[in-house]
């Protein structure tokens, strides 16, 4: 039997938070969302100004982060799965709407377990990474030195 970490809603209100700080750093209107391992919602927040469009994309990008255990960015970068002859290629067309495979999606990795995943939707990419990024960073904070947070924007595991 195997022990498991499960991210809860105090965890994911400090990865909103953190992320909404470096969006408005980053002058980005984002919306920002927290899944469990399961892909299913634990918290979403849209800032003021972010489209109306960005909570089913920041949902999506996260549900697949959390789901195939990497950072949404690397299904499309140069030999990635899911260009034309990557072993994943069409992948998104198997879920319509529930999986995104374009920046802003990062797996929550705690102590090598995959916990959930952040989706972030609204800015460039540069700014959808760097909001991601924000959010592990605070968790790896709010958690301490018991526990390894990824808090890198290339995830894969």
């Amino acid at each position: 039997m195997k022990s498991v970490f499960k991210l809860e809603l105090e965890e994911a209100r400090v990865m909103i938070a953190a992320g909404i700080q470096a969006a408005v750093e980053a002058n980005a209107a984002e919306t920002i969302c927290i899944v469990d391992d399961g892909g299913y919602l634990i918290a979403l927040e849209r800032m003021n100004g972010a489209r109306n469009t960005s909570p089913e994309i920041a949902i999506a990008k996260a549900f697949t982060a959390s789901g195939h255990r990497r950072s949404t960015h690397l299904f499309n970068q140069p030999g990635g799965p899911a260009t034309i002859h990557g072993e994943a290629f069409g992948i998104h067309a198997m879920m319509p709407g529930k999986f995104a495979i374009f920046v802003g999606g990062l797996p929550i990795v705690v102590n090598g377990s995959v916990i959930g995943g952040v989706g972030v939707s609204g800015g460039n990419g540069e700014d959808d990474i760097a909001v991601g990024v924000a959010a592990l960073k605070a968790l790896q904070t709010y958690l301490g030195n018991a526990y390894d947070v990824m808090t890198v924007p290339d995830i894969k595991k």
